[in-house]
């Protein structure tokens, strides 16, 4: 079947008193699991093997497209700014209204 050493017995070719007995002993269950295991292994290792390797390089964080995070603040940055400025050219307010409400 493959180039494994112990494949599972072949219960076609059996007895039926001799099929009874392999299968009630429990070592067939444990033999064929350990087969399906082992074709498991070989054949993940042959998939590996042959797998395209990836070439693209990775950053963490914003994953190396741009700016991110950075543009971001420098545009909130910005946007306080300007908020700063337009509220020092608004008059101060002497009418003792407003002092109601601070």
């Amino acid at each position: 079947m493959s180039n494994l050493r112990n494949e599972p017995v072949d219960l076609r070719y059996l007895s039926d008193k001799d099929k009874s007995d392999f299968q009630k002993g429990g070592g067939y269950g444990e033999q064929v699991t350990a087969y399906k295991r082992a074709r498991a292994y070989q054949g993940n290792m042959a998939y590996n093997a042959k797998r395209q390797i990836k070439t693209t390089s990775q950053t963490p964080g914003t994953g190396g497209q741009g700016g991110g995070i950075q543009m971001q603040q420098d545009r909130y940055r910005e946007i306080g700014q300007e908020k700063r400025k337009s509220q020092s050219f608004r008059p101060d307010m002497d009418n003792s209204i407003y002092d109601i409400y601070s």
